[in-house]
């Protein structure tokens, strides 16, 4: 486990050539986490969609997982419904559920969308109730050990990657939001952070990449001090008891993928414009990556001969 000194601020460094940095990823699939405020600031998100489409006329096969937290948390406010967290994910009534479909599928999928279809038609909207391509069980949060009920909250049981898969073979960006069906066919609301890890190991990606508003995991979390810079899937789950609020889901969807077979899981500082790629493929740098620990990696490569992660990705159609 390696630290760096966290920034003061977030500072822009003078723009680089991605291309060098993105040939080991050409064909193979990336799934980036879309969160925080990059997400409310419009010029971070031209940034954002810029860069996705630099991934994809790269050869890589970038998939989009958004949040919308900020967006959901002040209609809620205005509707005078209660906005609560519990150890890092919304408590989720049926009326609350209602405004997460309503911002996350009617509001910031077709903003993302309409940014990346900006430079052509490249983008696709979907969720993870489409086609069933997450199915999910309500799950609870953990507070001191006990199971605390957080509502209509789901947690990913099952990916059906076959409808994200033909859009990449067309090279298209799928771009999803967090919702999840039931085997009942209720509907869930899942942490876009665990949504986006499920489905990087489900489709064996190469690496998730998790933008957001911190500049990695602080060693002394959360009262800040220096960024772990490297840490493998045994030290992270070691860490995990520690931390408190948002960092919670997104360190549990880091283990969580590179345990699903994902080759690295990256936490990045989305604030600065053209994080993605700046600081979202290198091994070391700014922000936090997680990879498998090394017997770990030995099972992924004998259990997966010729499998997805050592792919060339979804085959091109025709």
């Amino acid at each position: 486990m390696t630290s760096t000194s966290a920034p003061t601020a977030p500072a822009t460094p003078p723009p680089a050539d991605p291309r060098p940095q993105l040939a080991p990823l050409v064909g193979k699939v990336v799934v980036v986490k879309f969160g925080g405020h990059a997400m409310v600031d419009e010029a971070l998100q031209r940034s954002f969609a810029r860069d996705v489409v630099t991934l994809l006329r790269a050869g890589v096969h970038p998939v989009v997982v958004h949040g919308g937290g900020p967006r959901i948390s002040s209609l809620l406010t205005r509707l005078d419904l209660e906005v609560r967290f519990t150890a890092g994910l919304r408590v989720t009534t049926p009326e609350v559920l209602d405004v997460v479909r309503m911002v996350l599928a009617g509001q910031v999928q077709r903003e993302i969308v309409g940014l990346i279809n900006a430079h052509g038609p490249l983008a696709v909207g979907l969720t993870g109730e489409d086609a069933h391509t997450l199915t999910a069980v309500r799950r609870p949060a953990w507070v001191d050990g006990d199971p605390v009920d957080i509502g209509l909250v789901g947690d990913v049981v099952r990916v059906d990657p076959e409808t994200i898969l033909a859009l990449l073979s067309r090279r298209r960006v799928p771009v999803v939001s967090p919702l999840a069906r039931g085997a009942g066919g209720e509907v869930y609301n899942v942490n876009a952070d665990l949504a986006a890890a499920a489905l990087a190991g489900a489709l064996g990606a190469e690496r998730l990449i998790v933008l957001t508003d911190v500049a990695g995991l602080h060693a002394d979390w959360p009262a800040g001090g220096e960024v772990i810079e490297r840490l493998t899937a045994a030290e992270l789950d070691a860490l995990l008891p520690g931390l408190t609020g948002g960092m919670v889901p997104k360190m549990e969807g880091c283990l969580r993928a590179v345990r699903a077979g994902v080759r690295a899981a990256r936490v990045i500082d989305g604030r600065v414009p053209g994080a993605l790629l700046r600081e979202g493929f290198h091994d070391r740098g700014a922000g936090t990556t997680v990879f498998p620990d090394r017997a770990d990696e030995r099972t992924q490569d004998a259990d997966r001969p010729g499998g997805p992660h050592r792919s060339q990705g979804p085959a091109e159609h025709p």
